[in-house]
């Protein structure tokens, strides 16, 4: 069995976003020859997250709505207290972040079966943004053979 570490980087443009990175680790999949195994996909943040679901415009739009009720930006967090926390004098308020984060969970993994991607019909492998627009880094590592 083969361990293939690679990592992507993306550049995201909004506050909460979500961006499909099925296509890039499907066709990353394709230059190892892998037929099978599986790949785990990792966030590289901790206001960031990985997740499998619909990569459907009107969805992805009641997903960011939905993160935002659950934990919103503008609410009070002790975390952004920032006076009273040893942080760079750029730090953001960003404990909604956060919090979003650690509901949705930072990795995931999906088998690797006759050199594809085991995914479902509608589903894909979702980035999601959640104290952007930032460069944000990925780890993506395949094992099989």
């Amino acid at each position: 069995m083969h361990i293939h570490p690679t990592w992507f980087e993306l550049a995201t443009t909004e506050a909460i976003a979500v961006y499909n990175l099925t296509p890039q680790i499907q066709s990353w999949i394709d230059t190892l020859g892998i037929q099978a195994g599986q790949v785990t996909v990792c966030s590289q943040h901790t206001t960031t997250a990985i997740a499998i679901n619909e990569d459907e415009e009107r969805l992805l739009i009641d997903i960011v709505a939905y993160l935002k009720k659950l934990a919103p930006p503008g609410d009070r967090y002790l975390h952004n207290d920032l006076h009273l926390r040893d942080v760079p004098p750029d730090e953001p308020e960003n404990a909604h972040a956060h919090l979003m984060a650690m509901t949705l969970g930072s990795s995931e993994t999906i088998p690797i079966v006759a050199g594809k991607l085991a995914l479902g019909t509608y589903q894909s492998i979702l980035f999601v943004e959640l104290d952007g627009p930032r460069s944000r880094r990925v780890l993506v590592q395949a094992m099989g053979q």
